[in-house]
């Protein structure tokens, strides 16, 4: 029974990014109450964490910026999986029907593995998931090869925390290019790092399967992005080897980072921003369809606690349905979300008001 309930903020237990706040507004001559909300360490007592909400104190060091640092060997092998994902592309009409439904499987299983799994649960802790969901969400993660769930956790936390500036790993104040892939060809600022290492990860190191897969990443990498999604259509249904490694790994692993690093970038630039135009991210529905829900950015930014990571629930949002049919099945648990009416009273306080035609 507990599946189908879900724990919503109401208007006394959600934040806003400033804390406690109590404001009046009207819409249509009907007056919306804002008030009595929680500050960030009630809400975060919930789930046990806070390192994903914004840190207004946090200030860039003044003086010139450190020189970029560039990483060759991320530079070279990011070169070759792109010269890799295009020449599958060519070979796209050669392949048969079975492996290109493998491959959009294999995209599917792992995006899931980063926006059920290294994002919505362990980033940022949005629900509870069982451990035969865990285990299936860390398989998943492997095949996504976008850092192991710690280092992906650590680095995601920071991003919220300090979005925008010089400890944000993947700043987008620093271009479209450097969010996007340039973040990896270079070395992190210092504060990045300087900030990284003071939070509070214990709720990771404390999970045994994430633990397990860091001890144990690279092989699971070369057995789960590379091995499996080649080895089964060749097998199976004899296909080329060389279509089946082009097509169902290179240019599935390449789309992959590319939906990803999408809501890093062309997330934090292009759409409206309904909940708060005091920041950055921004909503952006095509980026949703890629990354299969992860583009209402400016939504997940203002309530970063939402499982859905967006209001509107499974619109443009695979993520979110695989969720609730986790919870249908008793695999998952304890779903946060934000009520309907701390939602509106937020947009009408800080939205740039585009709710009004949306």
């Amino acid at each position: 029974i507990h599946c189908y309930l879900f724990k919503e903020f109401s208007s006394t237990s959600s934040t806003t990014a400033g804390g406690t706040v109590t404001s009046r507004v009207t819409s249509n001559g009907n007056a919306i109450t804002e008030k009595g909300l929680l500050n960030h360490e009630d809400l975060a007592g919930d789930r046990g964490m806070i390192d994903d909400i914004f840190d207004e104190t946090y200030r860039e060091k003044e003086g010139p910026k450190p020189p970029l640092r560039y990483v060759w060997r991320n530079i070279i092998l990011m070169s070759l999986l792109h010269l890799g994902a295009l020449f599958a592309l060519m070979l796209i009409p050669s392949a048969k029907i079975q492996t290109l439904a493998w491959a959009l499987l294999c995209f599917v299983v792992s995006a899931l593995g980063i926006t059920a799994g290294s994002h919505r649960l362990w980033s940022h802790r949005s629900y509870k998931a069982t451990l035969p969901l865990r285990i299936f969400l860390t398989i998943a993660n492997s095949m996504a090869f976008q850092n192991d769930i710690y280092e992906w956790v650590r680095d995601h936390r920071v991003h919220h925390k300090f979005s925008e500036t010089d400890a944000d790993p993947h700043n987008a104040m620093r271009g479209f290019f450097f969010s996007h892939i340039g973040w990896l060809l270079v070395r992190k600022h210092p504060d990045v790092i300087e900030k990284g290492q003071k939070l509070d990860l214990s709720d990771i190191k404390a999970d045994k399967v994430v633990m397990f897969q860091r001890r144990y990443y690279k092989p699971s990498v070369v057995l789960l992005c590379f091995t499996l999604p080649s080895v089964v259509p060749w097998y199976f249904w004899d296909e080329s080897i060389i279509i089946s490694f082009f097509i169902p790994a290179i240019l599935r692993y390449a789309v992959g980072l590319n939906a990803t690093w999408l809501v890093n970038s062309a997330a934090h630039m292009f759409g409206n921003r309904p909940y708060d135009q005091n920041i950055n991210p921004r909503e952006n529905p095509l980026v949703s369809l890629g990354a299969i829900g992860e583009g209402f950015h400016n939504y997940h930014h203002t309530f970063p606690y939402d499982y859905s990571t967006s209001e509107y629930g499974w619109r443009f949002n695979l993520t979110t349905a695989f969720i609730d049919l986790m919870c249908l099945l008793g695999l998952a648990s304890d779903r946060k979300k934000v009520s309907k009416e701390v939602i509106l009273a937020r947009k009408l306080r800080t939205g740039d008001g585009s709710h009004k035609s949306g």
